[in-house]
């Protein structure tokens, strides 16, 4: 599907029902609040006309507006830990169609718990999402040493299984490139999202993110791995 403008807006979900992390996304890496990085690095892309904050928490709401981003209303439904980041996304899209806010064409889900993001990534991605044929985009990232090839399932017994036998016969450079999903930069029609209700649309394309940009915390452990990843970045040094 051709892109047929430059119009997008940006939508951070922020639930506050976080179990392994309490209040995860209000929870301050370096100082700094994760939701309030995630409304900084899309004000500093400045690829968007509005950057909105999808929360169901009145503290939430109050935090993202004093940083400068909108939160037109709260989340009534989806509220729980089991539904798809995706549907909410759509949810929140169908509701400001609802209210009559329709002037854009491409939605960004930017993802709270994923703060090593910079502004330049999400220019990149934007501007790769406008040259494909695609109605949706969702970033990847890859790790030379864990190769998805040789992975295995493995039993509480510990009986090991491999998900791509034929792979194990074959060298790591002759296997094909693959890409790790990450919920750091997904970029979808607003359209077609709100009809298909999932950035993993009909015909999806992934494009590739550093993992370092790629981190994604869910836990204590990776929530010390950002903070020593940017800790790094800081001092100007590579991991």
């Amino acid at each position: 599907m051709k892109k047929i403008d430059d119009s997008a807006i940006a939508i951070i979900p922020a639930r506050s029902g976080s179990k392994r992390l309490p209040d995860k996304n209000i929870r301050r890496l370096a100082g700094v609040p994760l939701l309030v990085r995630a409304i900084q690095s899309a004000q500093e892309s400045e690829c968007f006309t509005h950057i909105y904050v999808d929360t169901d928490s009145e503290d939430y709401a109050d935090l993202a507006l004093q940083s400068g981003a909108e939160v037109p209303f709260l989340r009534v439904e989806h509220r729980d830990d089991y539904s798809p980041v995706s549907l909410t996304t759509s949810r929140f899209v169908s509701r400001l169609q609802e209210s009559g806010v329709s002037d854009y064409f491409t939605v960004v889900q930017l993802m709270a718990n994923c703060p090593l993001r910079r502004a330049s990534d999400i220019q990149d991605h934007v501007q790769h999402f406008r040259g494909i044929e695609s109605a949706f985009q969702i970033s990847g990232f890859s790790i030379g040493f864990a190769n998805p090839w040789w992975a295995h399932s493995v039993s509480d017994r510990g009986v090991a299984t491999p998900l791509f036998p034929e792979a194990l016969k074959q060298r790591s450079q002759d296997l094909s490139k693959t890409l790790i999903p990450t919920g750091t930069i997904w970029i979808a029609n607003s359209a077609e999202l709100a009809s298909q209700q999932t950035f993993y649309g009909t015909g999806y394309r992934m494009c590739e993110l550093d993992w370092i940009s790629a981190v994604d915390i869910d836990d204590e452990e990776d929530w010390k791995f950002a903070e020593f990843a940017l800790r790094m970045r800081s001092e100007g040094l590579a991991l």
